[in-house]
């Protein structure tokens, strides 16, 4: 008799053969050029992560971004900026275009340097050599000057918080040529040069006048700036009634610690501002970053604040999809999951973790879509009582505490065929990076599409979404019309997950999506 291990009937029409390993050395399927930069762009942060270090990272996005047309790179550079939120990745991809003679450059410039940290982070960039250049050259320089005589007074001083390079820095590189009395005594103040102190910009002097005087009015500068002098509570309530949102967010704790929220009425005031849906529009904030905010506020923040964090939630999380139909959300809870979601990096590691992603995901589905089954996954599915009705901080909360074990991504399908349910959306949160069900021979496929295969049998309509957060460009499912691979732990995973479910099927459909933006 032969071999059934190696000659086992596979149910159905023959599978796409694997042709790829993943980190773990598994079967897995390689992505396509175009997919794959995709996949890097919206996660990749160039820190090290529980499979791959930083240089292994830029070396796969410079050879990635080699081998696709000059405009897919420019509006996956975009798209990584305005929709993914990622800052160091949009300014690499910039980099790259910079050496190609199309003039793509020229316009996804303007799209993805809009302050003064992307400037920064662009210059340091072309300066480290990474892209096979030291010197900004031409066409870099020339935009560069246009940014920083077009910038407002206040975006200038923004820009000159932070070092390496400094604004300073910069300037000194590029030479500008001020087209004003006021400006050229600004970039002489920054880079410590001689210059008429009377024809500085009227925000400079307020600065100056309050570093001599801090009985005056808190000047309207980066609060980073003032936090070394001697503040008052008075002071700090300007401070926070003059910030920007994220900063509102990012520094609950400082404003309790300073007295703030003693004020009468100004916890209230403030919470108005954490939950006005325009603010957070603009703010591009991660939807996990208000989870953090969360969980980090101390005692001493009022419940009025911490309500309205849980508020901005829900507003940041509005363009989850309503699905019609059986929603299956299946997180990924294994201990690689544990690793933090932007990788490590020495003495700046972010404390949210890509479980509390993968979490945060489910609970937002699930909210939105009532009805839905979360089915967790390391080695096999865990099995978890959520209500639909709690908020969203609430569930992530609770699944981010389960953790551990190994990964086995067709776990959850294969539960959902034995049980013979009733499925129209299957969608996976995870670093796709499983091995327990790892198949001994290629041509049999991965597990994951062996067990999609017997679920689609059951459910011939059925589409799954497999949203990966990590930057590794191998998948468990193969892309097909009833399969979109997508990246990234922006909110705006949720539009291209909603599109698709309305397109007519489109293995490339992410791609597609990127392709649609209009330079």
């Amino acid at each position: 008799m032969a071999n059934k291990s190696v000659f086992a009937t596979i149910a159905g029409k023959l599978l796409p053969p694997a042709d790829a390993r993943n980190r773990e050395g598994a079967q897995a399927y390689r992505l396509s050029p175009h997919q794959a930069l995709a996949q890097l762009a919206a996660t990749g942060t160039f820190n090290a992560t529980f499979y791959a270090e930083p240089r292994e990272q830029l070396d796969d996005v410079l050879k990635l971004a080699w081998q696709v047309e000059p405009g897919f790179l420019a509006r996956t550079a975009v798209h990584a900026f305005e929709q993914g939120y990622m800052k160091d990745m949009p300014a690499l991809l910039l980099a790259v275009l910079s050496s190609m003679q199309d003039d793509e450059f020229d316009r996804a410039f303007g799209r993805i340097v809009r302050n003064g940290k992307m400037l920064r982070n662009f210059v340091q960039v072309m300066r480290s050599g990474a892209t096979g250049r030291k010197s900004l050259g031409t066409r870099p320089k020339r935009l560069v000057q246009a940014w920083l005589e077009q910038a407002a007074d206040f975006e200038i001083m923004r820009a000159a918080v932070g070092n390496d390079p400094s604004l300073a820095d910069v300037i000194k590189m590029v030479h500008p040529k001020p087209k004003s009395a006021s400006r050229e005594a600004l970039y002489g103040y920054l880079i410590g040069k001689p210059h008429d102190a009377s024809a500085l910009p009227d925000v400079v002097k307020a600065f100056e006048a309050f570093k001599r005087d801090p009985s005056l009015p808190v000047p309207e500068v980066p609060f980073q700036m003032l936090t070394s002098m001697p503040l008052s509570r008075e002071h700090w309530v300007q401070i926070a009634e003059t910030a920007g949102w994220q900063m509102l967010r990012q520094n609950l704790n400082t404003f309790a610690r300073n007295g703030v929220f003693e004020v009468e009425g100004f916890a209230e005031k403030l919470a108005a501002r954490l939950r006005d849906p325009e603010e957070i529009r603009r703010a591009r904030v991660f939807p996990y970053q208000l989870m953090v905010a969360f969980t980090m506020t101390g005692a001493d923040v009022p419940g009025v604040v911490k309500d309205a964090l849980q508020d901005a939630m829900e507003i940041a999380l509005s363009n989850v999809p309503r699905i019609k139909g059986n929603v299956v959300v299946c997180p990924d809870v294994s201990g690689s999951m544990g690793s933090p979601a932007t990788g490590y990096r020495k003495g700046a590691t972010s404390a949210v973790r890509c479980i509390d992603v993968a979490a945060l995901v489910a609970a937002a589905m699930l909210r939105r879509n009532p009805t839905a089954r979360v089915l967790p996954f390391e080695n096999d599915v865990v099995d978890i009582r959520l209500n639909a009705r709690d908020t969203v901080m609430t569930n992530a909360a609770k699944l981010a505490a389960i953790g551990g074990g190994g990964t086995n991504c067709s776990a959850p399908l294969a539960r959902l065929v034995r049980e013979k349910a009733k499925v129209d959306l299957v969608v996976f949160v995870s670093d796709n990076q499983s091995w327990v069900d790892a198949s001994a021979h290629a041509h049999q496929g991965t597990a994951t599409m062996q067990e999609w295969q017997k679920l689609k049998g059951l459910n011939p309509g059925a589409k799954l979404v497999c949203i990966d957060i990590q930057p590794y460009a191998t998948t468990q499912a193969k892309p097909q019309v009833d399969i979109l691979n997508v990246g990234g732990f922006s909110d705006r995973v949720f539009d291209v997950v909603g599109t698709m479910l309305t397109s007519s099927g489109d293995p490339d459909h992410w791609v597609r999506t990127i392709e649609a933006i209009d330079l």
